[in-house]
């Protein structure tokens, strides 16, 4: 093996249910999953149809209407749904797309498999998103576009990212994996730029097998999105049939997918508003005990469709650190409690770093312009928050007032046995 490509010894990642599959605890988890009542109807309706049933096309309108947009293409999951965008974009190697530096590597994927140049703004103090402030620095002549990802469900203030987006004629655009049918100053996640990506895998809000989506009202590059993340680039040519103009991809969610997607959407108000409900309650107990900062809630959100419960420690109250607090609240039974460090990205993305310091196409000039360079230091605030922030991936509607009093119990214990 090359220096540059080395040979993973690491056990890999596991995802959905089997990386919930050890945890436990007195708190509820995500899995089994509660499923829309229609689901077995629709997918009976798929198998008796021969596969001609338009299941797809029937979610795609269904979850339209549902944000209120004009366009909606399925995808087989959330990477391949920021994928097809970044290849539909057709921006040129090289070309900068500012992100979040706080997310998961599905956000990226598509820019990097595009030979487009991630630039990580840091977070505003405090929090796991990026903003304004932190994003106009990094704006330059390759700048084309900028990735917003809206983490743990609290959407980012895109009223001024907008603003300033338009004063430099860049695009803007969503992940929304965690903040599906979150509502910012009325409007909902998904509809706040020119485009946003869902995320329907089984562990997240709303859901299913797998999945995801783009939403849209631009027709162009709603046409583009199928054309060449679903159609793989290819027209009809007569007399000789599929001509493949341009490089493409097959991101065509699975009828059966779509089947328990449409069951899963209609049962998901409910589960949000549950979800914002206790979250909030959540928030206002941890916010009552000392040393423990729960992950602020801004005034602008209406609706907090909350994918991932958190709270920062204040070190200095404690004799220990973040880690070890976290496996006591773990081991007193909040299931899937930890650090979540890996979502640095300049830090977790190795291969960007190699490739950055070899100067490996696209950081090779050309088509790069400049030299870059990845690390958690290039980001200090992301860097400072995932430090001290706690989080559990297991939070989700079946939450109640008691559990939310039990998960505050947990953390106040540890924190009392443990003070300075």
């Amino acid at each position: 093996m090359s220096p540059q490509q080395p040979n993973p010894t690491g056990t890999r990642a596991l995802y959905g249910a089997a990386a919930l599959a050890g945890h436990k605890g007195a708190l509820p988890n995500p899995f089994p999953r509660t499923i829309g009542p229609n689901a077995m109807k629709y997918l009976q309706e798929v198998v008796d149809s021969g596969l001609t049933a338009d299941m797809v096309g029937r979610f795609e309108r269904a979850f339209a209407d549902k944000l209120g947009v004009k366009h909606c293409i399925a995808t087989p999951g959330c990477t391949p749904a920021l994928a097809a965008l970044a290849a539909a974009f057709n921006f040129a190697p090289g070309d900068e797309i500012i992100v979040s530096p706080i997310t998961d590597y599905g956000t990226i994927q598509g820019l990097c498999s595009e030979n487009y140049i991630p630039v990580f703004a840091d977070t505003d103090p405090g929090s796991p998103n990026l903003s304004a402030a932190t994003i106009e620095p990094l704006i330059t002549d390759r700048t084309r576009a900028i990735l917003v990802v809206h983490k743990t469900g609290i959407i980012c203030d895109m009223d001024p990212i907008n603003d300033l987006a338009a004063k430099h004629g860049l695009i803007v655009y969503e992940d929304c994996c965690q903040a599906v049918l979150g509502r910012y100053k009325g409007r909902l996640a998904g509809t706040l730029a020119k485009a946003g990506a869902f995320s329907f895998d089984p562990e997240k809000t709303m859901g299913s097998d797998t999945g995801g989506c783009v939403v849209t009202d631009d027709d162009e590059l709603a046409e583009r999105i199928r054309f060449i993340g679903q159609s793989r680039g290819a027209q009809m040519v007569p007399h000789f049939g599929r001509a493949h103009v341009e490089r493409g991809y097959a991101y065509r969610m699975p009828q059966c997918t779509a089947a328990i997607c449409l069951a899963q959407l209609e049962i998901v108000d409910e589960q949000v508003a549950q979800r914002d409900r206790m979250i909030r309650y959540l928030n206002k107990l941890l916010a009552e005990i000392p040393g423990i900062r729960p992950l602020p809630i801004p005034d602008y959100m209406d609706v907090y469709s909350c994918w991932m419960a958190g709270f920062s420690i204040e070190p200095q109250q404690f004799r220990i650190d973040a880690e070890e607090f976290a496996r006591q609240v773990a081991e007193e039974g909040i299931p899937g409690a930890g650090l979540g460090k890996y979502y640095l990205m300049p830090a977790a993305c190795t291969f960007l770093q190699r490739q950055a310091a070899a100067k490996e196409y696209p950081f090779s000039t050309p088509p790069a312009s400049r030299s870059y360079s990845y690390s958690a230091e290039t980001c200090p605030n992301a860097k400072a928050f995932l430090e001290n922030f706690i989080r559990w991936s297991t939070f989700c509607e079946k939450y109640t007032a008691a559990d939310c009093e039990r998960a505050a119990e947990i953390v106040r214990a540890v924190a009392e046995r443990n003070r300075a």
